[in-house]
């Protein structure tokens, strides 16, 4: 099986190629505003590797909305194009480290969290929104090595690693950790919700919609 594979949730992104057992292409870049040149700098090398691809991975995050929807809206067109299916991981699945079993904290802002526990490529629990105090008695339980994509004061112990499109592909091309298939969404931590702003005097009352942007 030949996978390629897309990583955007943080600011270091990365496309990856894997086939017949081995990494065939892997590429990062930093995009701290926006990755959508970088990326497709990137997917215009890893299209030469292949003429066809039987999965397209992305990484679904917890992480940048935008940057997670430029790597969906690619991998809708290069499906269209070439094929192949389309399969969603959580990005947090596979983080660039060695331990195979492990716990992501990341800020979920308005004084929460969210906590997940990993195992060979498994989310298996989680990404769940959570307390401080409801972290910290997760973390106590599973006696883990504890990993995030930003530091963050409120756990200095927190060792931060970035998710790599090499282990999402080879995630996909073993069929581990996929969560979603087909129509592909970011994962939300929070539902989106609707805000009603102060308008200025003699303007008209409006609605805007704003989405958790995890």
């Amino acid at each position: 099986m030949r996978v390629l594979a897309l990583e955007t949730s943080t600011s270091r992104g990365s496309v990856a190629v894997y086939g017949s057992g081995e990494l065939l292409f892997h590429e990062q870049f930093n995009a701290d505003r926006s990755h959508s040149s970088t990326l497709f700098v990137a997917l215009e090398k890893a299209r030469a590797t292949a003429d066809h691809f039987d999965r397209i991975a992305v990484g679904l995050g917890p992480g940048s909305y935008a940057g997670i929807r430029i790597s969906i809206a690619a991998a809708l067109g290069i499906n269209l194009v070439l094929g192949g299916e389309l399969v969603g991981i959580p990005s947090v699945a596979a983080l660039d480290i060695t331990a195979s079993a492990y716990v992501v904290v990341g800020d979920a802002r308005r004084g929460t969290f969210y906590f997940t526990a990993v195992d060979q490529g498994q989310c298996l629990a989680g990404p769940l929104l959570a307390t401080e105090e409801e972290v910290r008695r997760e973390i106590a339980a599973r006696h883990l090595p504890i990993f995030g994509t930003e530091p963050m004061a409120a756990f200095r112990s927190l060792v931060v690693a970035t998710p790599s499109a090499a282990i999402l592909a080879r995630l996909a091309a073993n069929d581990l950790g996929i969560g979603q298939r087909g129509d592909l969404e970011p994962l939300y931590l929070r539902e989106p919700h609707i805000t009603q702003p102060k308008n200025a005097p003699g303007l008209p009352a409006a609605s805007t919609f704003a989405a958790t942007k995890l």
